[in-house]
């Protein structure tokens, strides 16, 4: 086996929706199961935000139309958003035509969905691959291609017209309409101390109420699989006082019900702080006013110092750590250096280290990837664990050393260990991670966010690599507990085996080869394919810095940096590089 094998052992589409209503009838031309003879238009301000999805206005239903032909026409009419799905509610009988909640829920298809009888009079379900769902908040939920779904509905006749009597709340579309009407947001929740904005990624329309949209997401909370691992400023019971955003001389006027008032200046500027970074990505708002019946409130007291601005996209330091001469050394401008106060830890045959942003604890493995082992300056190194494998170690901000090991038993388990401020004769803080759905898999990549808030975790089984994103849940003193259940990332890069930050929304993965090309690629959390970066020949190992202009790999050859769309050689002096983390 070679490089990490060997030691270890959707969109964001790239059409610009505010173009010409020509380039817009093109894309919706492409989707084969959208009637063409609707006229179709771009959005305009409504005076809540500037939105970039066309407007598109499909054919409402004809007279003398078959069950079959109204069942289609109504669900693609789901492309028609504007007024409130007024052209899909004509498809349905009168009392569902008030009740029908378009927003609970988008379907997205793959393919040609079909209309086949559910074995009742009226009865019948609509049949379609699902590439993903989107619920009322935004968030998204992915499926492998060939996940079948099928959604039930019954007619009956209205006026001697057949009509939709029976549906759930929800709208239907193809992948293609998808990508034209929909965009990746990010909202912001805290890190459980109130010091880091962790990004929470939503899709929805980019039409004239998109502020409002975001808002609202805020508010009702984050996604399920951040749900325990973060933390808002919002209290229970707080809502939107009004059914809009207005966006008045660039200022977002947020208005909520009273509860608003009741909370504390230190809430009040916390979510402030998450107001402004989540509607920082509408380029109409540079501002946001926090009001309650009508009237601005104050955020600040004016008796006591104001709160320190909470970090967003937490940085690392330019430096990494590496291995030279069986060392753990320090690398930066193109150089090795030693670490003061690190002992030798040659005999060990160091490999796979990690260093704390603060340079207060690193963390390596043994020889052939066996033992999980720490140092601090001024102190001899300790081993933390022994197993036949263990992860390379990822350190968080808070100083926890995380791996995941394969037991003799067979289990996977993830483990955290807490090395500095223990006695040296001391046993060390330690937990053991509890994640129920990495049962049976084997993990060879585990990586702690720059936020502390998240694990990204790539594992196999039987042949199949999943990329995948997890909250952690901590107790009171800030010690793991917990993986949350995780969201899938799409993944097509071969044999996979490490997988890093680039940022708070950016992975890149990469398999490694001591002779052939590698290509890594880079994953969003945004969705979409992932972007294939320039391939590599003999690729062992990669490092991730402070975006996607901060990737080094390392082959036989020397050190790599791609600057760009090619990689540029930096020499030699260092083994096996990691940024802080």
């Amino acid at each position: 086996m070679s490089g990490v094998r060997a030691r270890q052992r959707w969109f964001r589409p790239a059409l610009r929706l505010a173009t010409a209503a020509v380039a817009i009838l093109l894309v919706l031309a492409a989707c084969a199961q959208i009637p063409t003879a609707g006229p179709v238009g771009t959005s305009k301000d409504g005076g809540s935000a500037i939105g970039n999805a066309p407007q598109y206005i499909p054919p409402g239903p004809q007279n003398g139309a078959t069950p079959q032909s109204i069942i289609e026409g109504f669900f693609n009419a789901g492309s028609g958003y504007q007024n409130d799905f007024t052209v899909a509610r004509q498809f349905l009988a009168p009392a569902n035509a008030v009740s029908w909640k378009p927003s609970q829920r988008t379907l997205v298809y793959r393919g040609s969905p079909s209309v086949v009888s559910a074995g009742r009079p009226n009865a019948y379900r609509y049949e379609l691959d699902v590439a993903y769902s989107v619920d009322q908040d935004g968030t998204m939920t992915q499926y492998p291609p060939g996940t079948r779904q099928a959604v039930e509905v019954e007619l009956t006749q209205v006026d001697g017209q057949w009509r939709l009597s029976k549906l759930p709340d929800g709208t239907v579309i193809p992948e293609e309409t998808f990508k034209v009407l929909y965009r990746p947001f990010s909202i912001y929740f805290f890190d459980p101390a109130f010091s880091v904005l962790v990004p929470d990624m939503r899709w929805f329309i980019d039409n004239s109420g998109i502020a409002k949209s975001l808002v609202s997401a805020l508010i009702a909370g984050p996604a399920g699989y951040l749900k325990s691992a973060v933390a808002s400023a919002f209290p229970p019971g707080i809502k939107l006082e009004r059914e809009s955003v207005p966006i008045v001389g660039n200022v977002a006027q947020v208005d909520l019900t009273p509860e608003l008032r009741d909370a504390s200046f230190t809430d009040r500027q916390r979510m402030h702080s998450q107001l402004v970074r989540t509607l920082s990505a509408l380029p109409s708002v540079g501002a946001v006013a926090l009001r309650t019946n009508q009237t601005e409130v104050a955020i600040e007291d004016p008796s006591a110092p104001r709160q320190a601005e909470p970090l967003v996209d937490p940085k690392v330091p330019s430096w990494q750590v590496g291995i030279a001469n069986g060392q753990i050394v320090q690398y930066g401008s193109k150089q090795a250096s030693k670490i003061d106060g690190l002992p030798s830890v040659s005999s060990l045959g160091p490999s796979s280290p990690a260093a704390a942003a603060s340079q207060h604890v690193y963390a390596f493995l043994g020889d052939d990837g066996r033992g999980l082992n720490s140092i601090i300056p001024g102190q001899p190194d300790r081993l933390l664990d022994s197993a036949p494998h263990f992860t390379p170690p990822s350190i968080d901000p808070g100083e926890w050393v995380w791996s995941a090991a394969q037991r003799p038993s067979g289990a996977t388990e993830v483990m955290a260990y807490k090395p500095a401020g223990s006695a040296q004769n001391a046993s060390v803080p330690h937990a053991v991670v509890a994640a129920p759905w990495l049962a049976g898999r084997n993990v060879t990549s585990l990586r702690i966010s720059r936020d502390g808030v998240r694990a990204l975790v790539l594992s196999e089984a039987d042949g199949q690599s999943l990329l995948q994103v997890a909250g952690i849940v901590r107790g009171q003193d800030g010690a793991p507990q917990s993986l949350t259940s995780p969201i899938t990332l799409p993944l097509t890069a071969k044999n996979p085996e490490l997988a890093l930050w680039v940022d708070e929304s950016t992975v890149v993965v990469s398999g490694t080869s001591p002779t052939d090309a590698v290509t890594p690629e880079l994953v969003s959390l945004q969705g979409g394919e992932p972007r294939q970066l320039a391939s590599l020949t003999g690729i062992q190992w990669i490092s991730a810095g402070n975006g996607d202009q901060s990737i080094y790999a390392v082959t036989r050859d020397g050190i790599y940096l791609l600057v760009r769309t090619s990689w540029t050689e930096q020499g030699k002096g260092a083994d096996q590089l990691a940024f802080a983390g």
